[in-house]
């Protein structure tokens, strides 16, 4: 049984791996991305082999979470593979989990060899339910190709959780809609605070939601009452009274949620972030490559988790309209 080998300056054990496998995506989210956007070369990016034998290493050192993540992490060729492999884990219990957020673009043709995998339960990054709104928000994406990736994860058994984005002026009249849609469907549904990281078309200020506000208008309808759920991730969630349903908030600009962090990210060149808001990264693909053994890459991996930052700096710059953090969500992984 492995042992939280993997302890920060602040004593929090780190418990949670979220793995980029790819940096592209076959949406172009307007919080997200440019729409011209420049991705890294094939040739830069780990192996699905070497991704594996990184994730292999940071369960070694006691991590027991492991998200996988893009960009669209169902776009990588083969990416099931990797799931397969890394299914060993569960398999033995030195992991506890294994599961993966996504658009759903892909879902309807890999649900059910995720779920053979080892996959449990599944996010699905989901902000209208309206197709014309859901088009213009992904700037070319088919709503209903996503309903039928939600569904044939459904007839698989996963959990799903609804990730929405809380956008100013865009969405912030389908809040209730998707309470209730959730509740009724089964689904937990968390909303999020768009975040400033990477330069995209437009104003970000103008997107800007608070969830504070998007929960005063919720409470206007719904009974939210506070559970102590967790899941691993960064959500406060509560309970919906009438629909029985899970809502939770995440919210990483009003009310940052450091403090328990166990989480460290890595992207699919090696590079590893202790922190989303900051620029502050460790080289494991280089380590790795050094030796066919995972001393040199286990010590590089413990000495960036000594480095680990007690938390972000997240500001929307109202004044210049630049983001806090220049690489795109799909560089680090959400």
């Amino acid at each position: 049984m492995n042992t939280p080998a993997l302890i920060d300056p602040y004593g929090r054990a780190i418990r949670y791996l979220r793995v980029s496998v790819t940096d592209r995506c076959d949406l172009r989210c307007v919080y997200c991305m440019s729409e011209d956007m420049t991705f890294l070369p094939k040739a830069d990016l780990l192996s699905l082999e070497e991704l594996d034998r990184l994730c292999s290493a940071f369960v070694a050192e006691g991590v027991k979470k492991l998200r996988i993540t893009g960009g669209e992490p169902l776009v990588r060729k083969n990416v099931v593979s990797l799931f397969q492999s890394l299914g060993r884990h569960l398999e033995t219990g030195a992991l506890e989990e294994l599961t993966l957020t996504t658009n759903g673009n892909h879902l309807a043709a890999s649900a059910e060899d995720l779920k053979k995998a080892g996959v449990r339960r599944i996010n699905i990054s989901l902000d209208t339910l309206d197709p014309a709104r859901f088009r213009k928000i992904t700037r070319w994406g088919d709503l209903a190709r996503v309903m039928d990736g939600i569904r044939a994860a459904q007839a698989a058994g996963m959990k799903i959780k609804i990730n929405t984005v809380a956008l100013r002026g865009v969405n912030d009249d389908e809040f209730d809609q998707l309470v209730a849609w959730c509740g009724k469907e089964g689904f937990d549904l968390v909303f999020i605070e768009t975040m400033p990281l990477g330069d995209i078309d437009g104003d970000r200020t103008a997107q800007y939601l608070p969830l504070s506000m998007v929960r005063a208008g919720l409470e206007q309808r719904w009974t939210l009452q506070p559970i102590s759920d967790v899941t691993g991730g960064p959500a406060r969630y509560t309970r919906c009274s009438e629909t029985g349903g899970r809502v939770g908030f995440i919210t990483p600009m009003t009310h940052n949620f450091c403090e328990a962090c166990n989480r460290v990210r890595l992207t699919c060149t090696g590079t590893l972030y202790m922190c989303l808001g900051q620029d502050d990264a460790a080289d494991l693909r280089a380590p790795l490559r050094a030796s066919a053994n995972d001393a040199l890459v286990t010590a590089a991996i413990r000495e960036a988790i000594g480095r680990k930052p007690k938390g972000h700096d997240f500001v929307i710059d109202r004044r210049h309209n630049r983001p806090a953090v220049h690489r795109h969500m799909s560089v680090t992984g959400g």
